[in-house]
Formats: structure tokens, C-alpha cells, sequence
């Protein structure tokens, strides 16, 4: 009997739909030199949109000094990197901006992966290979990539209650203090938007003998006086052993890396498969995020700019009634609660407001919390606001959808 593959491949997506959850991307350009707005391509031709979802958190996809990195990297070294890091792909751009990010977080070596996500995988896997009998405990809400990471590692795992000192306390010391042992968290939670007691963390670690592994995708370029993260504006950068960047968010391109000591980034440089047989960086890519990295190291005005933006919106958005997601970050999630709704919504935004946010539903979220995710940024002005938080309220009304408490 034949297997009807093409079925099952429907019946899957059929499911997906079902639940409210399959996922439709809108095809869109950003309008260089004009961040937030980009074009969207739609069923109706071309029409400018003001975008509210992007992870470009201070619009340094667009910035001049990057631009022109970028382009003076490909009148110099033309378009590919050339191959692995091993064969032929480590460019002196490379090696300039890992000096950068290991400048930028006090560490000894920094890595460049090609993407955040592969840097999580490729490090955690390799780090519960590398130690034996090794333990990661991992924060409960931890992204999917740290989750996968030390999945392929196939080491002994704990789940420790989010943010839960008392939890984490309690796993550590069922644990025998000789045995190597990672904890592996976030410092900014991108869903939530709520923030790790990174020095408590370190020092908990520490007492009984564990390593610590940092993920800071969702808060370089947009925390501590370089950039450098919430451990860097929370001054324990230090008692963290591992942290793992993005270049994708604050810095406005793409890529990952780890920094930490030569020792310990030597041995994944060696043993990582996610990095030993992936292609290198485009040198135009690895350019214009040396230049990003080195702007937000000197300058902060951007990051204070788009605080601003965060707590502007936040007041905004709870003077409306609309059931906010409080936290101290600059992320501003508006809980919709239903997968079917919530992309109903989202939908209308686009074609009735001209505003670009995209649902977050299941496995984003858990089932029952999804949610639009707002990301403000310097480039976003009083008007872009005012526009947005009327649209959504009306359309709030519209569909009946619950409020926040008075």
C-alpha cells in the first residue's frame, strides 16, 4: 500500500488552520533612509505601512554609519564570505568584530555563529559533550533555540521554575557538587518582557559550582552604557561565564556569537558543528555589524530614545484600558488571549489602519496567552502612536475582545 505523502503533509496544515494558528507572512520592503515605514505588497498593489513589529529595536538596519560599512565592505571584498571558517571564510571583518563583541562584554574571545539561534544550539550541545556527566539546568520559559541546543547535547536536563531563585536553589543542591553542571537562562524574555536577577542567578551558580550560560539576544545594543546587555547595566558582566548575543536585534543586521573565556570558545570553535560546518558571514553582513557594535558602544542616545518610546507606549496603551502585560522592559505586549482573534486582528490592523504586527500564537506562546507584541523605537514618532493605539482600541470594540480592570 502506497503512503500518500501529500496527505499527510495537508492534514498537518489542516490541523494548524483548525486551531487558529497557521502562521501567513506579509510581504513587505522597508523604505531605506525612512524606518518604520516599508511597503507592503498586497492583494490591492503597493501601499506604505508603518511597521510596530520589528525586532530592529533602534532602527540600526537603516543607519548611515552601517550603510556605508556595508557598502564600502562590498566595493572591498565583493559579496561572499568564501566558504566555513575553516575553509576560507574567516575574513578580517570577522576577526575585527569578534575583538569588538569580547571588547563589549569584558570577555576574553567572543564567536561568530550565523545566526543567534545556531550560536544557542551549536554552544549548549557542544558544552554538554565537552563536560562530562554534564547537567544543564534551564529556565522553564528559555527560547526554543537554548531548548533544542541542549536537546542534541542528550546530557541530564533540570527545568527550574522562570525566574525562580528558590526553584533553581533547590535543583542545585539535590546535585553533586563535584558534578559539572550549566545553567543556562535569558536576561530579557522577549515574550513577556520581564527580566532575569542575572547577579543572583551568577551568585547561586557559583556557591554550588556551576557554569553559567547568559542568552542576551533580546537586550544588546539596548542596555548598559556600551550596549552590552542587562549584565552590563546591572554591573555583574563579570560573574557570568558565557553570554550569547545576537546581531539581528539591537544591532540592527544578522548573526550570533558567544563571548567568554579563549579556553572555553576555543574548544566550541573546535567541536561545534553548527559553526565548523556552516558557511561564514557574508564580510558585507559582518562590516555593517563592526559598525553597529562600534556606534552603540559610544552611543547611547538611541537606547534612551527608544526607553522613552516603550514607556510613552506602555502609558498610552493602559490609559485605553487595554490589558498591557506590564513588565521593565522595552518590550509592550497586549494580551488577546485567543489564536483566532488575535490574528483577526492583526489582519485588520494591516488593511484597514496601514499597521504591520504580526500575531503571536502557539508554540510562540502557550495555548490561551496569545498576544500582539509591540516594539517601539527611537523612529517611531508621537502621530505613529496615536494612530496605532486608536487603531487598536477601535478595533478592540469592534471585536469585542476583553479589557483591563479599572
Amino acid at each position: 500500500m502506497s503512503i500518500e505523502y501529500e496527505a499527510l503533509a495537508h492534514a498537518a496544515i489542516d490541523k494548524i488552520k483548525d486551531e487558529g494558528r497557521y502562521r501567513e507572512f506579509a510581504d513587505i520592503r522597508r523604505v531605506q533612509g525612512r524606518f518604520p515605514r516599508a511597503t507592503h505588497f498586497g492583494p490591492d498593489g503597493e501601499r506604505e505601512i508603518t511597521v510596530w513589529c520589528s525586532n530592529d529595536y533602534l532602527g540600526m538596519g537603516q543607519h548611515p554609519n552601517v550603510l556605508e560599512a556595508m557598502h564600502r565592505a562590498l566595493d572591498t571584498a565583493g559579496a561572499g564570505s568564501g566558504g566555513t571558517r575553516n575553509i576560507s571564510g574567516t575574513t578580517h571583518y570577522h576577526v575585527q568584530l569578534e575583538h569588538e563583541l569580547a571588547a563589549l562584554h569584558r570577555k576574553q574571545s567572543a564567536l561568530l555563529f550565523t545566526s543567534g539561534y545556531i550560536a544557542n544550539q551549536a554552544a549548549l550541545a557542544t558544552l554538554a559533550t565537552l563536560l562530562p556527566d554534564c547537567v544543564i539546568l534551564s529556565d522553564a520559559d528559555n527560547h526554543a533555540s537554548m531548548i533544542d541546543g541542549i536537546r542534541h547535547g542528550r546530557c541530564d536536563k533540570r527545568i527550574w521554575r522562570h525566574n525562580d531563585l528558590g526553584d533553581l536553589e533547590q535543583h542545585l543542591k539535590a546535585l553533586d557538587p563535584d558534578r559539572p553542571k550549566i545553567v543556562a537562562f535569558e536576561s530579557v524574555y522577549s515574550m513577556d518582557g520581564d527580566i532575569a536577577p542575572i547577579g543572583e542567578i551568577c551568585d547561586l551558580a557559583r556557591t554550588y559550582n556551576a557554569l553559567t550560560y547568559l542568552d542576551e539576544v533580546h537586550a544588546v545594543g539596548l542596555y548598559g552604557q556600551g550596549g552590552g546587555g542587562i549584565s552590563e547595566r546591572d554591573g555583574v558582566s563579570d560573574k557570568v561565564d558565557i553570554i550569547e548575543g545576537t546581531l539581528a536585534k539591537g544591532f540592527g543586521l544578522m548573526g550570533g556569537y558567544i563571548a567568554g573565556t579563549s579556553a572555553m570558545l576555543d574548544a566550541i570553535r573546535s567541536l561545534a558543528s553548527g559553526f565548523i560546518f556552516t558557511t561564514s558571514l557574508a564580510p558585507v553582513i559582518v562590516a555593517g555589524a563592526l559598525a553597529s557594535v562600534r556606534h552603540l558602544r559610544a552611543s547611547g542616545a538611541e537606547r534612551a530614545a527608544q526607553q522613552a518610546a516603550a514607556a510613552r507606549l506602555k502609558q498610552m496603551i493602559t490609559a485605553r484600558g487595554l490589558p498591557l502585560m506590564s513588565n521593565d522592559s522595552h518590550i509592550v505586549p497586549v494580551m488577546v488571549g485567543d489564536p483566532v482573534l488575535c490574528k483577526l486582528l492583526t489582519d485588520r490592523l494591516l488593511s484597514d489602519y496601514g499597521i504591520y504586527v504580526q500575531p503571536i500564537n502557539y508554540p510562540t506562546v502557550p495555548k490561551g496567552t496569545e498576544r500582539i507584541r509591540l516594539t517601539p523605537s527611537p523612529l517611531h514618532d508621537e502621530a505613529d502612536m496615536a494612530h496605532l493605539v486608536a487603531s487598536i482600541d477601535a478595533l478592540w470594540t469592534e471585536l469585542g475582545l476583553h479589557r483591563a480592570a479599572a
